[in-house]
């Protein structure tokens, strides 16, 4: 592979203007498809496999013509001190109300009037209006919503207490400057970690195309595949960390190449060989976790998956070739002053040289603090409780939050999650599951059956008494399947929120052993080792879990939550502990392939275990650094997103990143090669020979250049460590 990467980097240095004229031309055409593309329309949520899913499908070929699939609002109105929403004045506006939503909107399915659905408290103090539409919330248009809010704005003035909940408010999730932020820290990094600002510039804008043609292909199939906006804001936030990063490697290796004296097309070729070596592996394990999202077998995971690791190939491909085309037109200013001048200084005992002799005399105690630490970080995972988020897990200063605490207040904590019970059989099966629910301690209230045309299916609403995410909730949904027959069926967001849980669950051992194996046979091919890549996963382990551990210390517990912005805590996400593990895995596995691969490479070039521990070290720790802050600082720019997963997964990812380059790869892995000595590199003799070799080290590579008949002298030296 080395052989193969080496001859694409000077041939994309050679043609550079070639090579970037193709690849602003993709840019300049996904631009385009994104621009022409049909509106996305909001990405459709389903469990395959569940109770809830089942009823869903029941209802859809029972009942056509309905709106499950439509967005839905509820406004809530309250009266003022010492009135009721049954006084004449309350009422008359709130029948005013409903006539103008009816009216408003050609979207509208429907609107229920509170008094005669029986959608007032006892109290007489709040009551609700249900708008449900025939579209989805991201098919909403500006008319609609702005005739649900100026119908509350109009009863708001008259006195009344207005709040609207529901998806139908649902917006792309705002990130605000927070990324932008990210990208500058990115840009001062590389710019302290380069002393030049060409090279410094590089990394940002090879990153920032791939990350525009990823996105924007991303956008102009939204349409055809169903694509939400949480899919391209994942893959943005993926595709910048990694595409910054791999172009780092690949202009640190070139600028090192150039120092040895090396031509610039033969410094070009040679350090797409090496360390482009490295970003292929590094990428391969990405793809290979983000792709294997697809085994929960739960369509909107599996597609953010597919989407980030499109994006992510698009960032390899762009370090192995604009980026050398791009280190042609740049010239010797892509080394800093001091090296044009020729007055570089040796970097034998940099800071990452000592850091690893520190190691090496102190390797057991640096082993047990890096894991006593990360152990006592990941306590809190025990306590782990997963959901999905609703309206009560806004900000309190919300209009949603407002409409479901007053629902809350004026109807029970089990009003804002009912379950929908279906039931698929005749009036008598259907009073008979009504019964049953009536008598179940979880249950508040349970309606009346609703029936079909047909007469063949019904539906009921059970009330829990508890708000939707508590465990005795949970609970209840169990209790009415355990005890009802086959043909009733739960669901509802409360229920599928369940079922979705168990699903993630479920799927978690599956994916890990899919993963964490694919990886390892990859890792055993480019490392040649089977202890190296064992330590590898461990490491990953232990990386990850210290990261869900601080994620539920901050969003669960509220540990400094106000820090990072959270103002309300709650579950963790049903889908961030398998999302989180794919991520970091794959990019834990970067930091892996970059830093070892060099010890890989001086200990085959000859030097023993320790000193290519150092020189791993002395060449690699301060370019790894580096990478880790950069993306520490992309991750955490989407801290401030204002949809409460984008803000969860990014803090989960900086904090998993920084454990893991910063105590398990630049403390805990030196310690254990230490230890391990030689054996750290053995692999078995039969499996040697039956592995494939691909050089990552470019040894055959220096084979094939030293035995070149018109090549130089420094054809002829072995690539440097």
């Amino acid at each position: 592979m080395a052989s193969f990467l080496y001859r694409l980097g000077r041939l994309a240095f050679r043609r550079r203007r070639l090579v970037a004229l193709i690849w602003v031309a993709l840019l300049a055409l996904a631009g385009f498809g994104a621009a022409s593309a049909p509106a996305a329309t909001s990405s459709s949520f389903s469990v395959p496999g569940t109770e809830a899913q089942k009823a869903f499908d029941l209802l859809e070929e029972r009942f056509p013509g309905g709106s499950a699939d439509g967005a839905t609002a509820r406004v809530v109105f309250k009266a003022p001190a010492g009135e009721k929403m049954t006084d004449p004045d309350p009422k008359a506006e709130v029948t005013g109300a409903v006539a103008a939503l009816k009216s408003g909107s050609g979207q509208v399915a429907s609107v229920t009037d509170p008094y005669t659905a029986q959608a007032v408290s006892k109290d007489g103090s709040t009551a609700y209006v249900s708008v449900t539409y025939k579209v989805g919330s991201m098919e909403l248009t500006d008319d609609t919503l702005h005739a649900l809010k100026e119908t509350g704005e109009r009863a708001r003035s008259t006195g009344l207490t207005v709040e609207t909940g529901g998806d139908a408010l649902q917006a792309a999730p705002e990130t605000g400057a927070g990324e932008i932020i990210g990208v500058v820290i990115a840009g001062v990094v590389l710019a302290v970690t380069f002393g030049s600002m060409i090279a410094a510039g590089l990394p940002l804008l090879t990153a920032l195309v791939g990350v525009g043609i990823g996105i924007s292909t991303i956008t102009a199939l939204a349409a055809a595949f169903d694509l939400g906006t949480t899919t391209s804001t994942l893959a943005m936030m993926i595709g910048l960390a990694v595409g910054i990063d791999y172009a780092l490697f690949i202009v640190s290796r070139y600028r090192a190449e150039l120092t040895e004296g090396r031509e610039k097309e033969e410094a070009a070729g040679r350090a797409v060989g090496t360390a482009g070596s490295a970003v292929v592996f590094a990428g391969l394990t990405v793809v290979i976790a983000l792709v294997g999202l697809a085994v929960a077998d739960i369509p909107l995971l599996t597609k953010m998956g597919f989407a980030a690791a499109g994006t992510v190939a698009i960032a390899v491909l762009i370090a192995l070739t604009l980026i050398p085309a791009l280190l042609g037109f740049a010239g010797d200013r892509v080394l800093g002053r001091k090296a044009r001048h020729g007055k570089a200084v040796s970097d034998k005992t940099n800071v990452g040289a000592r850091w690893a002799r520190l190691v090496l005399r102190h390797p057991v105690a640096v082993l047990l603090v890096g894991v006593v630490g990360l152990g006592a970080i990941a306590v809190p995972t025990a306590s782990l409780e997963v959901g999905l988020p609703d309206d009560g897990s806004q900000p309190v200063s919300t209009t949603q939050r407002k409409a479901y605490d007053l629902l809350s207040d004026g109807f029970g904590p089990g009003f804002n999650g009912p379950l929908l019970v279906v039931v698929d059989g005749d009036r008598a099966e259907a009073d008979r599951a009504v019964e049953l629910m009536r008598n179940l301690d979880g249950a508040a209230a349970v309606t009346a059956p609703t029936f079909n045309k047909a007469g063949d299916t019904a539906t009921i609403t059970v009330i829990p008494k508890d708000r939707p995410s508590s465990l005795a909730t949970e609970d209840l949904v169990h209790e009415i399947r355990d005890k009802s027959s086959d043909n009733v069926y739960v669901t509802g967001a409360t229920a599928l929120n369940t079922d979705f849980s168990q699903k993630m669950s479920d799927a978690l051992l599956p994916y890990l052993a899919l993963v964490v194996g694919l990886a390892f046979l990859l890792l055993m091919v480019v490392f040649r080792s089977v202890l190296v890549p064992l330590k590898a996963a461990l490491g990953f382990l232990l990386s990850v879990v210290a990261a869900l551990g601080a994620v539920v210390a901050v969003f669960q517990w509220g540990w400094l939550g106000s820090l990072f912005g959270v103002e309300q805590t709650g579950p963790i996400m049903s889908m961030m502990p398998i999302f989180m593990i794919g991520v970091v895995f794959g990019l834990a596995m970067d930091y892996e392939v970059f830093l070892v691969t060099r010890m890989r490479e001086a200990f085959v070039h000859g030097q023993r275990p320790g000193e290519a521990i150092v020189t791993g070290f002395r060449h690699s720790a301060r370019v790894v650094i580096a990478a880790a802050v950069i993306m520490i600082a992309v991750f955490a720019g989407f801290i401030g997103s204002s949809e409460q997963m984008i803000k969860m997964i990014g803090f989960g990812l900086a904090i998993a990143v920084f454990f893991d380059a910063f105590i398990v790869r630049m403390a805990i892995v030196p310690a254990v090669l230490a230890l391990l000595g030689r054996r750290a590199w053995w692999l078995p003799r039969w499996l040697d020979r039956t592995l494939p070799n691909v050089d990552v080290e470019g040894e055959q590579l220096n084979k094939e250049l030293s035995q070149s008949p018109g090549g130089s002298d420094e054809d002829r030296e072995l690539i440097p460590v």
